[in-house]
């Protein structure tokens, strides 16, 4: 059922993947369940680019440099996670949104239609047994110097994936009575 899917759905971070590679045919039906998310005047803006192997050796070189480069006072337990985590990932998937090119709707809802493909990903992700976490480092204004990226295309973040076997924890959430009002 779907909504348990959903109570289902958590963060899994990097550090408790284990080494077991993700199926190409896996990733496709999680990208192919990204590709269904709504979005205003069909502009479809998510845009993904698929890392694995030495591709996320690379990335993990790239932002721990750049933190270095750009951040004043580094600290050496981020430099050292934004190193090794990549690598730990079965794959990452580079969240990107393109901005359609005639600005038909607001650039606030491309990027609200690439985080809907997003939590499709994660719910395709949930019910395969994939952990996932997706990553907004600062850094990603800078993901033009790693990538090639169209005019108008931006970097949103990072969806690590990988297999676990560590048991994700209970969450709990504040009623919804407390966020909604009912008005008459």
């Amino acid at each position: 059922m779907i909504f348990d899917l959903i109570k289902k759905r958590r963060s899994v971070f990097p550090s408790t993947y284990i080494e077991k590679p993700i199926a190409k045919a896996d990733i496709e039906k999680i990208l192919e369940a990204a590709n269904w998310a709504p979005n205003h005047k069909k502009t479809e803006p998510w845009r993904f680019k698929i890392l694995q192997g030495e591709s996320q050796v690379r990335l993990g070189q790239f932002l721990s440099e750049k933190y270095l480069e750009v951040t004043e006072k580094p600290k050496q337990i981020k430099t050292r996670k934004l190193l090794e985590n990549p690598p730990k990932a079965g794959a990452i998937i580079t969240i990107c949104m393109q901005r359609d090119p005639d600005e038909c709707v607001p650039e606030w809802e491309e990027i609200a239609a690439t985080a809907m493909a997003v939590q499709n990903m994660w719910l395709c992700s949930t019910e395969l047994g994939i952990g996932s976490y997706w990553s907004s480092p600062g850094l990603i204004k800078y993901m033009d110097e790693f990538f090639d990226l169209y005019e108008g295309e931006k970097c949103l973040g990072f969806f690590y994936m990988g297999y676990y076997d560590a048991e994700l924890p209970e969450v709990t959430r504040k009623p919804i009575e407390d966020k909604v009002v009912w008005m008459y």
